[in-house]
């Protein structure tokens, strides 16, 4: 722990990169280690000031606010998030200097935390020292590889969310499915309700009381026991395709917690060792220049191989 007894007060100036953010979250990015409790005394004690003035908790920061902070105890430095696979190579979609687009690889989780001691953003953080800031914009699950968006500007960051709440970003997955897929496109609405297990993981379900859900299912490719499927997402919730096409009886390949196990193990030996599951294209306005963006990332090699295996389609 820090020695306190000739610490002195720090200040700190504010950028865009913390534009509009609430003073409290702002403390517990730059204040690690120190628990909330302590960050909302400091406070409303006044200790922490903005522009020689005491704030609120939920005052909002302002490009060019001047902040004065005490000294407090910090963790200690711990290992650099991203050690556990250093060599882990990220292939570059886009980049520019409010947005990095990568081709995220299975396997990794997108963020560490729930078990997960590091992902994907702490990786590019510590390989980018120099960016002030980098967020996701959006969530892929550890099992799936694809188009995975970051910003690099927090106003970037607020303009993409806002998107994506209104619908205007475009994201369409491939999935591997068992089963002969007959329409050619279906449109499924149905309710996802989220649960805890008692192993502790998160699943959803199909349940009236649960979110609105809406997927766009187009049939790409079938053979005699499995379909290639197109999934376009018009809501976003957790584990959404993976839910819809399970409840539907249609359950991915490889899908470690709502597929069939069975068939997992049978086609683990065939060289199905993941799910098959791929964000393929997203599509999106650049918040900046207002551009239209097309992502798109091809379909992994091992992915590849399995649809090339199973010969032609019928």
């Amino acid at each position: 722990m820090k020695d306190l007894s000739k610490a002195s007060a720090s200040r700190r100036s504010i950028e865009e990169d913390s534009e509009n953010q609430r003073i409290d979250n702002y403390l517990s990015k730059v204040l690690k280690g120190v628990p909330k409790s302590h960050i909302y005394r400091i406070l409303r004690s006044g200790e922490v000031r903005v522009n020689g003035k005491r704030i609120e908790p939920n005052y909002r920061l302002k490009i060019g606010d001047t902040l004065r902070l005490p000294p407090v105890r910090t963790a200690k430095p711990v290992k650099q998030a991203g050690n556990a696979f250093p060599n882990l190579r990220l292939e570059v979609l886009f980049e520019d200097d409010v947005l990095l687009v990568i081709n995220k690889p299975a396997g990794v989780a997108v963020h560490g935390g729930s078990g997960v001691s590091s992902g994907i953003v702490e990786l590019l953080r510590m390989r980018k020292p120099k960016a002030p800031f980098l967020e996701l914009v959006h969530r892929l699950d550890r099992e799936t590889s694809g188009v995975l968006l970051l910003a690099k500007k927090r106003s970037a960051l607020i303009t993409l969310h806002q998107r994506l709440r209104e619908g205007q970003v475009e994201k369409r997955y491939l999935a591997m499915v068992k089963g002969r897929w007959i329409n050619q496109k279906q449109s499924v609405e149905l309710p996802l309700h989220k649960y805890v297990t008692a192993a502790g993981e998160r699943r959803v379900t199909v349940n009236p009381r649960g979110q609105a859900a809406h997927t766009l299912f187009y049939l790409r490719k079938s053979w005699q026991e499995f379909s290639l499927l197109e999934a376009e997402l018009k809501t976003g919730r957790t584990h959404q395709i993976r839910a819809h096409l399970a409840h539907l009886g249609f359950p991915i390949l490889g899908d470690p917690k709502y597929g069939d196990f069975a068939l997992n193990r049978f086609l683990a030996t065939r060289g199905l060792k993941r799910m098959f599951l791929h964000a393929f294209r997203l599509v999106v306005q650049h918040p900046r220049t207002g551009q239209a963006l097309r992502l798109d990332a091809p379909l992994p090699t091992d992915l590849e191989q399995f649809v090339d295996e199973l010969g032609r389609p019928m």
